[in-house]
């Protein structure tokens, strides 16, 4: 059973896009959801991650990258999305300096189930230690669908084991507030379903915009 009341995450919600309203700022405003655990130790206990595809896209500025074969660059250019062909990754030629500045260029790739294990040959790590390792596109998958998808979704896991702490862009400013309630409702449940104890390991919950404070919406 949710320990979350839909009321204190409405109630924050609207403080958030009050806040933004009376300071306009020069871009749209993230809604991070910050989760604080306890009894959990990083360090010893069971490790865990999970994605979750919400309702309403939470991030305003996503961009998505294929990396692909001829054919896959013909479907990404065709569905009007950034890509790179094989021939472009291989002038690259491992640099780490060119893979990380690649890394950064975009917030996601994806590439297709041939391509996919080649990465690391083309690419080395870089990739994969920025934590942007391509997520596979099918054949017969339709590319817009796949970045719809991969913009939607948010993933929880710790990335150290020295931190108990997770922060994840969960809507922005420019969401209406039913649908931002809407999502952050899902991702927390989702979130503490992942928990080996469950709720008894949430410690906190913060709303966050960009600029503005945090609104606690669980937690003593």
């Amino acid at each position: 059973m949710s320990k979350l009341q839909n009321e204190d995450v409405e109630i924050a919600v609207k403080e958030i896009l009050k806040l933004s309203e009376e300071k306009k700022r020069k871009f749209t405003e993230t809604i991070e959801l910050q989760v604080a655990l306890k009894n959990y130790d990083p360090s010893k206990d069971k490790r865990f991650t999970g994605s979750i595809r919400l309702p309403h896209i939470p991030r305003d500025r996503f961009s998505v990258c294929v990396l692909g074969t001829a054919q896959d660059c013909d479907r990404a250019q065709a569905a009007g999305v950034e890509f790179k062909s094989v021939e472009d990754l291989k002038k690259l030629n491992k640099n780490k300096k060119l893979v990380k500045k690649l890394a950064a260029e975009f917030s996601a790739f994806i590439a297709s189930s041939s391509l996919i294990r080649k990465i690391p040959r083309l690419l080395g790590p870089g990739l994969n230690k920025a934590g942007k390792f391509p997520a596979t596109l099918g054949d017969k998958e339709d590319i817009t669908d796949k970045v719809a998808d991969i913009k939607a979704s948010v993933k929880f896991q710790l990335k150290s084991k020295k931190t108990t702490c997770i922060g994840v862009a969960i809507s922005n400013v420019s969401i209406p507030a039913d649908d931002t309630v809407e999502n952050v409702i899902l991702a927390v449940n989702f979130l503490v379903s992942l928990l080996p104890k469950n709720w008894q390991q949430v410690k906190k919950l913060y709303l966050k915009s960009t600029m503005g404070p945090s609104q606690k919406i669980f937690g003593m």
